[in-house]
């Protein structure tokens, strides 16, 4: 499977959420074409009892934005969230135990440095091991 294309403008939105979150953590999905190019951010509510250390989406939040890729042509590419404490992120252990979605990248939004980073991620919950995988950023 290509590397997921970003747009400039999705790297900036999820920076921007995860600040605007931040100290706790943000999570939103991307929908995107089958040739792994994001259209669309879908910024969901963090709803975990433990937000500074967990996120959880809002279930309304997450149906919405899947039955919006549905009636937008888009399948799931990724899932983002923060750790806004971490200038080096990497999925915890309970990133890991609920990563359910197999199929899409999981990127993780570090800003405990001077700059934030994003990195990317293939997680399976069911083998319980993660790979860093790269993702491309495009100005289109």
């Amino acid at each position: 499977m290509p590397p997921i294309q970003l747009r400039r403008e999705h790297v900036e939105a999820m920076i921007s959420h995860a600040r605007e979150a931040a100290p706790k953590e943000c999570c939103g999905l991307i929908g995107g074409s089958s040739d792994s190019r994001a259209l669309t951010l879908y910024r969901l509510r963090n709803v975990t009892p433990h937000p500074e250390s967990a996120y959880e989406a809002a279930p309304e939040d997450l149906f919405a934005a899947q039955r919006q890729m549905r009636e937008r042509g888009e399948s799931l590419l990724a899932i983002y969230h923060s750790h806004p404490r971490s200038s080096d992120p990497q999925p915890s252990d309970t990133d890991v135990r609920l990563a359910y979605y197999p199929s899409a990248k999981y990127l993780i939004i570090g800003l405990g440095g001077s700059e934030a980073i994003i990195r990317a991620f293939s997680i399976s919950e069911r083998e319980q091991r993660w790979q860093q995988v790269e993702y491309e950023i495009t100005d289109e």
